[in-house]
Parts: structure tokens; sequence; C-alpha cells
């Protein structure tokens, strides 16, 4: 099949990783791609980008500036990796180019951003894939299949809670920063389409948020290692930002979560944690509980059956027999079946990136809807934002229909008046 010509666009962190997820799928024999261009408003990180994609793809891409020069550049599909504040409008501005997209969550920076890019692109036959990767860990594909599978019975209770951070930098200066997708958005949108992808449609949320770090410190700006550096890409980034900076963005959030099935979630984010480091997501049903590693761990589940029988790892498997990974999956982690697996994090970040790639050219070349589309995207968003207002406003119930459509949008107004998608 002839490969499709796509560019990345946005050549910072996020776009090197995107390009260590397709060096991934190349080495593996399963790219349906040709990268052609590399574009990013500043010429010299298109040009490192580039430099690094010939090294590990064998071909150079030309480096560009902009989503038309990527179209001149031949590409039929991009792949949207800038900073979140531009990923509604960059989608927008590309399938009104004819081009197909995957654009890295959220989709957008509020839901009248995300709206927004809805009406620019209403009738367009273009495929529109958010590029969500927590739920395409083969370990969260094995809890979906015991929950579907009935294994835990009736789903009822979910639970989620993990802390760190302390007054530290997390990445970079933009995830303090409430009107450039704070950390608890950044990281909370993942962590919203989890709770979905398990147990199907939240309907309500209360919580409670706080800043509780209002001055961050960035060690590698005096000569330290990062606080943070997924996949190592970000550390020259990270010298020439600021020491110390103000932060802006709330750092704790801790919700109740009203699932439509009538399962209740607890939900907790500290990112201001002075003690170690936490990390718990359990699914507790009618049958049974299972207790789930830290997303790209390759950790194995521990399921209790009956409060009496426990398995793990391998242990698991006859119980699932309809549980099969996407070929893909499959030939990069080690099998159909994987229960578990031993991989750095590094190597599990380029991995399940590839495999992002791979469903979105299948869906390019089939014509069919990705598995996380815009409808998915805003879900994602809306029940994040739910917490979010409900802990702005002091804890009231806030629904996430509500959230969804535009009605309850105050925490976010602020966001809105810098995108200049206020209503």
């Amino acid at each position: 099949m002839q490969r499709i010509p796509v560019a990345i666009i946005g050549c910072g962190g996020m776009g090197t990783r995107h390009l260590f997820g397709l060096a991934e799928l190349e080495r593996a024999g399963l790219n349906p791609f040709d990268l052609v261009a590399v574009c990013d408003v500043d010429p010299e990180r298109a040009e490192r980008l580039a430099d690094e994609a010939e090294r590990r793809l064998g071909r150079r891409p030309t480096p560009g500036t902009d989503l038309a020069e990527a179209q001149r550049l031949g590409a039929a599909a991009v792949d949207i990796t800038t900073v979140p504040q531009f990923h509604h409008s960059l989608a927008a501005e590309a399938i009104g180019l004819g081009l197909d997209v995957m654009v890295e969550k959220p989709v957008g920076l509020t839901i009248a951003a995300g709206q927004q890019l809805a009406q620019a692109i209403d009738g367009s036959d273009r495929i529109l894939s958010v590029a969500e990767n927590f739920r395409r860990d083969p370990m969260n594909r094995l809890v979906k299949a015991l929950i579907d599978g009935g294994v835990l019975g009736e789903p009822r209770y979910f639970h989620q809670s993990s802390g760190g951070g302390g007054n530290l930098m997390a990445i970079s200066v933009w995830r303090h920063m409430k009107n450039e997708s704070g950390i608890l958005f950044d990281a909370g949108t993942h962590y919203t389409d989890m709770m979905e992808y398990y147990l199907g449609p939240v309907e309500s949320v209360y919580a409670q948020m706080r800043l509780f770090e209002k001055i961050r410190y960035n060690p590698a700006a005096t000569g330290g290692a990062p606080a943070s550096n997924p996949s190592g890409v970000y550390g020259q980034s990270q010298a020439g930002m600021p020491a110390e900076f103000e932060a802006t963005a709330e750092d704790a959030l801790y919700a109740m979560v009203n699932f439509a099935s009538g399962a209740i979630g607890q939900y907790a984010e500290n990112r201001a944690e002075h003690g170690r480091d936490s990390w718990a997501r359990s699914v507790h049903g009618s049958a049974g509980a299972v207790e789930i590693p830290k997303d790209r761990s390759g950790q194995a589940l521990v399921l209790t059956l009956d409060r009496t029988r426990t398995y793990t790892g391998t242990e698991i498997l006859p119980l699932v027999p309809d549980y099969e990974l996407d070929d893909a999956t499959a030939a990069l982690f080690g099998g159909p079946r994987a229960a578990a697996y031993g991989l750095d994090f590094e190597t599990v970040d380029r991995l399940l990136l590839a495999v992002e790639y791979a469903e979105f050219g299948s869906a390019i070349n089939t014509r069919s809807k990705p598995e996380v589309g815009l409808e998915e995207g805003m879900r994602a968003i809306a029940l994040c934002y739910a917490m979010m207002e409900s802990g702005a406003a002091g804890g009231t119930i806030v629904s996430v229909e509500d959230v969804l459509n535009g009605s309850v949008s105050a925490y976010q107004a602020s966001i809105d008046a810098v995108l200049g998608t206020e209503a």
C-alpha cells in the first residue's frame, strides 16, 4: 500500500516524542506514513527535528513553518503537537485545507474552543483523531476486557489518587499557567478519558480545588537535573526557562464522580505533594476488584474475586478469553494477550505513540472513525472542566452535560478571553 505523506506540526518536546513513536512503527515494519515535512513557528526547532528524523527514519523531511507550507510540501495528513492553545484552531485550519488530522489532547483548551472546532469542520469528510495514549496501554486494555467480560460483576466504584511534584516545575512553565493549560487540565484530560473508557458516561461531579504552591522552581535553569523530563527531550528548553515563577493554575483537585450507570468515582490529583510520590487506581464491582498499575509502567494487574481469590499477570488471562490486542499493539508489546511488560518508560512512551500513528493510518486508509475522535475528546475536557468548575464554585454539583453545552463555563471565561473563543 502506498504510504501516506504526513507532516508533524509543532517541533518541540511533544513533536519529538511523536517522531520517536513513528520511528518505532518504522522499525516494526508497520509504518503507513512517509514523513515529508516538519513545521514550527521557530525554524531552528524545525531544522533540529528534521535532523532527528533523518537519523531515525533514514530520510530527511523538509522543514517548514506552517500548515499551508506542509501541504505545499506534499502532506495529505498532519500530526498537530503544538502547545494546547493552538490545537483547535490548527485542527480546523488543517481540515479546511483538506488534510486528515491527528491532534494531541486536549482537542481544545476550553469547551468553547472545542465547539469552535466542531463548527468549523461540520460536514467535512476528513479524519480527526485525538492522540490519547493512556487507554492504549495493554494493561488498560486488559482492565477493559475484565469489565466488559463481567469478571468484576456490576461495576460499582472507581478510585484514582495520585500525588507528587512538591513545588517544582512539571515539564514546562505553561503547565502551571491557567490560561495555557494548567497541570490539572493537562494531566486530567488523560484521566477523565480513562474514567469513561472504563465505566461509560459521567453525569455529574462535585469537587474541591486548590492552588497550594504559588511559586514554582525549575532546577534545570541553574544547572540542576530537571524535576520531570519525559523521554529526555525537554532538557534543553527547560534550561532556558525561569528558575522560579508564579503559578496561576491550581495544582490539587479532589472530586466525587457520578456515572450514568450508577457507579461512583473518587478522584484525587495533588501535584503539590511533598511526601512520597503516590499512585492508586482501582475498579470495584459486585464480584471483585482490580488494582491497576500506573499508566506506562507495564506492571501486572492484581485481581481479587469474592475477597478470597487473587490473580495477577498471566493468571488473569483464562478469565478473559476474548481479550486480544490489535495487530500493531500486539506486534509492539510482545503478543496479542500481553498481561505485563518489562519496558522502561521512554520505550513505552514511544510504543504507545506508535500505536496512535498505526490507528490514524488505518482510519485514513479505510475512511473509518478513529477510536478517539472529536466526541470523545470533547467529553474528556468536559468532565475535567466539570470538576474544575465545581471546585472553583466551592463544591457545587455540576452536570457534565451543562459544561459540554457551554451553560456552565465561569472557570473557563478567562481562558476563552485569551483565546478569543468567548461567546
